[in-house]
């Protein structure tokens, strides 16, 4: 099974996921402490599952989706972490910390501040 979190706000002006078997567990909106200059200050929080077998495709359909230059979604099975950003996939063994480093690194790179790289392990 896949849990992950997509931030609604994240999603690109005219982007479509179409076809995802998502199922929505939660719906949260939170107000964030350090948006960056192109971050609303309130985001909504979208808790989901998906079938292990549609992680490719949702990683996938995520980086096509997703608003530049500092958003991300991350979810992940039982053995794996996938952390996207747009045009860019990261998977790693969950709780490889060079894996989750190289994913942080990059997100630095896109000016996304650290609180926010905060991803469960």
């Amino acid at each position: 099974m896949i849990t992950g979190v997509l931030i609604a706000e994240s999603l690109r002006t005219g982007a479509t996921l179409r076809g995802m078997r998502l199922v929505v567990r939660e719906v949260r909106r939170v107000a964030v402490q350090n948006p960056t200059a192109d971050q609303p200050p309130v985001w909504t929080l979208l808790d989901f599952e998906a079938d292990e077998a549609d992680a490719n495709e949702l990683a996938r359909a995520f980086s096509d989706a997703l608003d530049q230059p500092g958003w991300y979604a991350d979810f992940r099975t039982p053995e794996e972490t996938f952390v996207v950003f747009p045009g860019r996939v990261f998977r790693y063994p969950r709780g490889d910390s060079a894996g989750r480093a190289e994913a942080q690194a990059y997100g630095r790179t896109l000016g996304i501040p650290e609180e926010q790289l905060d991803w469960p392990v």
